[in-house]
């Protein structure tokens, strides 16, 4: 089976985020970029298919400027056999540009399956996986929490509100991956340095352009001070005439 996983490169999670000087963008000069963290998971699933299957071959896709090699050369350690860098200027791009450079290189590639994780941390935008299913006019069972194999097809089950959702899809199909579908390995020193000789064909594409525009960047106002009233249960006749007269919550 080939597989194919669409990783992003985002900021650590961790990271202070500061408006850049345009007002428009972050400030990256101090920025710690990490692979998606729900990208690990489709990794993981690659990686776990091919395993039980004894063979296949799983190849990392991802789009972004030069630093994206990092990300790439990650899962690339985490044992995926090859990788597509598709390059572009650091510019901010959304989710219709990107879902349609990844479509056009995933058209000329041969694939069975194609997981990513259900959204990026950076923007949130729970959008890759179904644009590029809909481009591609191909089955795409997205949050998927439990996936099985099957000839020629799969039984994936989603979480919806309430309970669980079973979908069975024929190949080949996206899948995007929620927290819980299985547990990403660590790379082996093997991993990483195996991961250096592998390779990374850069490809560029025509990159469309964005529907989206960041008109503008703010902080959120400063939170107020907080007040305390007392201790214990002396201090609740007067929190909650605060709460009524003061916060107007009751």
């Amino acid at each position: 089976m080939k597989i194919v996983v669409c990783a992003k490169q985002v900021p650590d999670t961790e990271t202070k985020v500061r408006i850049g000087s345009d007002g428009k963008t972050i400030e990256t000069s101090d920025v710690n970029y990490i692979l998606n963290p729900y990208d690990e998971y489709a990794v993981e699933e690659a990686l776990q298919i091919k395993e039980k299957q004894g063979s296949g071959e799983v190849t990392v896709l991802s789009l972004g400027p030069e630093r994206v090699t990092s990300a790439i050369r990650t899962v690339l350690a985490m044992g995926a056999d090859n990788a597509i860098h598709i390059k572009t200027n650091d510019t901010y791009l959304d989710s219709y540009a990107v879902s349609t450079a990844l479509s056009e290189v995933l058209r000329e590639m041969e694939y069975d399956l194609i997981l990513m994780g259900k959204q990026a941390v950076d923007d949130d935008n729970v959008q890759m996986g179904p644009r590029i299913a809909a481009l591609l006019a191909i089955p795409c069972v997205s949050v998927v929490t439990r996936l099985e194999i099957n000839d020629g097809h799969l039984v994936a089950e989603r979480e919806v509100e309430g309970g669980v959702e079973i979908v069975e899809a024929s190949f080949p199909a996206i899948i995007t991956c929620q927290k819980g579908l299985n547990e990403p390995r660590y790379a082996s020193l093997k991993g990483i340095m195996m991961a250096k000789k592998k390779p990374v064909e850069q490809k560029t594409v025509e990159i469309a352009g964005a529907k989206l525009s960041t008109l503008k960047m703010e902080y959120p106002p400063a939170r107020k001070e907080g007040k305390i009233v007392g201790e214990g249960a002396e201090a609740v006749p007067e929190l909650v005439k605060l709460l009524h007269e003061e916060a107007k919550v009751i």
